[in-house]
Parts: C-alpha cells; sequence; structure tokens
C-alpha cells in the first residue's frame, strides 16, 4: 500500500442495500438510483447489526444509494461521515446505463454481450483500468485515516475490486447490504470474514 497506514485498523466494506434500479431490472453503474423500500429495511437491519462494531467514521460514495444507505447506519452510529467519490461505482454500462436490461438486450444486444467481461469499455463507460486506479486510491487514503474501525458504504464493483486487488480473490456476487471485515496491518490487508458474499470458485 502506497500511503502511511495505522498499524492495526479494522475496515468494514459495505454494499449499500437494495435499489430501485433493482425492482426495475435496469442497469445501474453510474446511473443515480435511490434505495427501494426493502433497501431501506436492509439498511436498518444492518445498522442494528453493525452498531457493536466500534465503528468511528463512515466513508460512502457520492452515489444517491449508498449516501442513503449511510445515512440510515449513522442513525445507530452517530459518528462523521466523509463523502468519498472515488469509492462510486464504476460506469460499467455507458449509455446502457438506467436502460431496462430487456430492452438494452433488444437494442443493443452487441454491447450486452460485451458486458460479459468486465474488462472491456463499451460505448460512454468507463475503463476497469481507470476505476481501479481511483478505487484502489480511495481505499489506501481510508487505509492511512487515523481511526481503528470505519466503514465504508460502496458498490458491488468497488468491493470486487478492492478483493481482486488486494486479496487475490473473485467474488462472484455480493448481497444488498453485503460486507466484509479487512484488517490492515503492517501494510497487509487480511479478511477477517464476509456476510453476503459469495466467491468465484
Amino acid at each position: 500500500m502506497g500511503e502511511p497506514y495505522n498499524c492495526f485498523m479494522r475496515i468494514y466494506i459495505i454494499r449499500h442495500g437494495q435499489t430501485t434500479s433493482d425492482v426495475e431490472n435496469r442497469y445501474g453503474g453510474a446511473y443515480d438510483d435511490h434505495l427501494s423500500e426493502e433497501g431501506v429495511r436492509q439498511a436498518k437491519e444492518l445498522a442494528e447489526k453493525i452498531s457493536s462494531f466500534g465503528i468511528q467514521k463512515l466513508f460512502s460514495s457520492s452515489l444517491t444509494r449508498a449516501k442513503e444507505s449511510a445515512k440510515i447506519l449513522n442513525e445507530k452510529l452517530n459518528v462523521e461521515v466523509e463523502a468519498t467519490p472515488n469509492i462510486r461505482e464504476r460506469n460499467l454500462y455507458g449509455k446502457l446505463s438506467g436502460m431496462v436490461r430487456s430492452e438494452a438486450k433488444e437494442k443493443f444486444p452487441e454491447l450486452v454481450e460485451q458486458l460479459r467481461d468486465y474488462r472491456n469499455t463499451i460505448e460512454g463507460a468507463e475503463s476497469y483500468e481507470d476505476s481501479k486506479k481511483r478505487m484502489i486510491d480511495a481505499f489506501e487514503k481510508i487505509a492511512a485515516s487515523n481511526q481503528e474501525a470505519v466503514a465504508v458504504v460502496t458498490h458491488g464493483g468497488p468491493i470486487k475490486t478492492i478483493f481482486r486487488e488486494f486479496l487475490c480473490k473473485e467474488i462472484e456476487n455480493v448481497s444488498d447490504c453485503g460486507f466484509a471485515e479487512l484488517e490492515v496491518s503492517n501494510g497487509n490487508v487480511e479478511l477477517i470474514r464476509t456476510e453476503g458474499i459469495e466467491f468465484k470458485n
């Protein structure tokens, strides 16, 4: 890790709750949607669960669904919340962002096919390398903050990237309000536990 860091730190990296895009089966990514009613319930449930974790600060993606999740979590945690734009979701879907998936498949089948590989960059999208660079930079700055335990409210894409780049693990799926507990010690990142995260075989 390139930044100075604490000798010992816990980072809880959390995906936001269910969104209106999930309900409407739209491509998300850079599409700035809100939590659904179920997403609000999930975030409240998670807030109860993490209230005893000793979290001293919240970092939140700048997208609305993450900010809404962080606000709900902070009703229990009552800590400082720092907006962290570089931990936002990758604009993976480009011109398909916000489009209903069935409509996208009908109108732009070749772009939908390209999305099967996260390393591809379709029209209007952000490249994986560009998103990886900003996400790693954000994570390292968070790890260098002067706290013993923090939570990061982000998205599936950044969580997958952090696991891939720091832990050499490939994630299959991150559920709504799924989270991982990471330990940063002497510049190393170690996985302590996960909830709602499935790994690829």
